[in-house]
């Protein structure tokens, strides 16, 4: 399963790449593995300003629907739209082509609460 070590995480599954004061979003190999065949993601909070926690979106799978939790407070300045016509990216290519948010960080130090790639991995069990 691959964790890469240039990426952050949350205990939620959410991979983080950092560029300056934007961050983008996505879920990890390991929550789209969990989560099966993907057929819908929805982000209706684009141009919004979120704390830290609150849900930015859902993904919904074949199984079930899951809320996702923005990983750092700030706004939401973009929404990956190739998943509108093709959420399986997010399955195929989960740290690339499957991005599915880029955010305006509000608060920098919170990056310090984000988890490593040894830290997930263990959280996982991987």
């Amino acid at each position: 399963m691959s964790i890469p070590a240039e990426l952050k995480y949350t205990k939620d599954h959410e991979w983080i790449s950092i560029e300056g004061d934007i961050a983008t979003v996505g879920i990890t190999h390991f929550a789209q593995g969990e989560l099966g065949d993907i057929v819908y993601v929805e982000v209706e909070t684009l141009d919004e300003t979120l704390d830290k926690d609150e849900v930015f979106g859902t993904v919904e799978a074949v199984k079930t629907v899951s809320d996702l939790f923005l990983p750092l407070a700030g706004e939401i300045v973009a929404f990956n739209e190739a998943l509108e016509d093709d959420p399986e990216l997010v399955n195929k290519d989960p740290y690339g082509e499957g991005w599915m948010i880029k955010l305006k960080i509000a608060n920098v130090d919170e990056v310090a609460d984000l988890l490593d790639s040894d830290g997930y991995a263990s959280i996982i069990g991987a």
